[in-house]
């Protein structure tokens, strides 16, 4: 295992070398220590499976529906998630890099060690997501999503795209928010309680602030 460091968030990541992996196509009932690579199982019905030491590259997953099962210690890269349905599902000590996750739904998913880069959530849809570990997304893209009842404090959302993006009865407390774009985030003043802002975002959550407030600000 290696490590990353993403502000003030250490993740624990795995470190596979593709040489020592099996190259595989079919995604049987699970898979552990396989090199997966422009593969498409698009819409297949995932149930229970379980995926541990894995790299996948180029894999084709859009419009899936994955309940329960697991990730655990894999590298996914380019991987298309767009319109995938995940349930119950568990993602520990994985990096997850240039992915697309366009209009896909994670609903009761629990989060570990887990970072996110380079990859695309626009449209997508969080209920009931929770960090139970060090979590970040660095450089990934949020707008016009929607993000409901999550418990995601202490993780980091660094230098993302968030226009658009909904929150409603959200935990963000600590979560370090700097270098991304609040303009146009649509939320509550209570889901950003605690949460960590550069000085150049301070703009935004002045109109957050006066949009919520319903405030009338006058010049004269």
């Amino acid at each position: 295992m290696r490590t990353t460091t993403v502000g003030d968030v250490k993740i624990l990541l795995p470190d596979l070398d593709p040489a020592g992996l099996d190259r595989v196509t079919d995604l049987a009932d699970g898979l552990t220590e396989a090199f997966v690579e422009g593969v498409s199982w698009r819409g297949v019905p995932l149930e229970d499976h379980r995926i541990r030491s894995s790299l996948i590259t180029g894999v084709d997953l859009s419009e899936s529906t994955w309940e329960a099962g697991s990730l655990y210690g894999c590298e996914i890269t380019r991987t298309d998630f767009s319109g995938a349905t995940l349930t119950g599902m568990t993602i520990e000590r994985c990096a997850i890099t240039g992915s697309r996750f366009t209009g896909t739904r994670l609903n009761d998913v629990r989060l570990k060690d887990v970072l996110f880069d380079g990859c695309r959530f626009d449209y997508a849809t969080f209920q009931r997501v929770t960090a139970a570990g060090s979590v970040a997304f660095t450089d990934c893209t949020f707008t016009n999503g929607a993000w409901s009842s999550c418990r995601l404090p202490r993780i980091a959302l660094r230098s993302c795209d968030l226009a658009g993006l909904e929150l409603d009865s959200c935990h963000l407390d600590g979560t370090d928010l700097r270098g991304s774009r609040l303009q146009g985030i649509k939320t509550p003043l209570d889901n950003l309680r605690g949460v960590t802002l550069g000085e150049d975002q301070l703009p935004d959550l002045t109109q957050l602030t006066v949009a919520a407030l319903k405030l009338t600000v006058r010049t004269d």
